[in-house]
């Protein structure tokens, strides 16, 4: 059997299982999403939102890459954003990251990867910014797991300062930023406390006026 079959023989069975214990299931897919919650998360094929948050298909709009970063030049991630936000009318962003990140590894280190090292520079730029804090801890371990941590803390900031978030928030819209993290050894999310709902949480300089830029 190739890997191919198996996949299409795996999806049968659960739109089976799917129609069966839901007959209205699919109809309702079909018809229209409307997920309250927007996932940004790692790539990684450990973290699958859904499964995670206990949420059926439908409930979570999914935006993932390597080490969840927000960057202000990805269109793809801008993009994602401002559909749930406009379109979709998501009320809630959530930030996840992962200890044992295979992105967070790499980037501590100063081995050459190829391509990704151009996107793996966002994390060594927040690895400079808390060098103090990360070069005190001895394990490399507990120091990559505080950089996960790190990084999620960073990626709700840049989320709020995109001017599609902060337009939602001048316009009266509900919309809440949270930074959580996922444990790979026992399956459990863990909040960073971290949740911006305004631009007044913002540092001054990154608080946005919509208007026309004067010449």
């Amino acid at each position: 059997m190739s890997e191919l079959t198996k996949l299409f023989e795996n999806n049968r069975r659960w739109a089976e299982d799917s129609q069966r214990n839901d007959p209205a299931f699919f109809q309702r897919l079909a018809e229209q999403q409307t997920p309250k919650f927007l996932w940004i998360g790692c790539s990684d094929s450990r973290v699958p939102a859904n499964h995670i948050l206990g949420l059926k298909p439908g409930e979570v709009f999914v935006h993932r890459n390597v080490a969840n970063l927000v960057v202000h030049t990805d269109m793809s991630c801008l993009s994602v954003l401002q559909f749930g936000i406009e379109v979709l009318r998501i009320e809630h962003i959530v930030v996840c990251g992962h200890y044992g990140c295979g992105g967070i590894h790499a980037a501590c280190s100063s081995r050459q990867f190829g391509l990704i090292d151009n996107w793996l520079r966002n994390i060594k730029d927040i690895y400079a910014r808390h060098r103090a804090e990360l070069d005190g801890i001895a394990d490399l371990k507990t120091r990559a797991d505080r950089l996960c941590e790190l990084n999620v803390i960073e990626q709700v900031k840049n989320v709020c300062h995109t001017t599609i978030v902060q337009n939602a928030w001048s316009s009266g819209r509900p919309l809440s930023v949270h930074g959580l993290i996922y444990g790979l050894h026992d399956g459990l999310l863990r909040d960073l406390a971290v949740r911006v709902t305004n631009s007044d949480q913002l540092e001054a300089i990154y608080r946005l006026r919509m208007g026309e830029i004067s010449s």
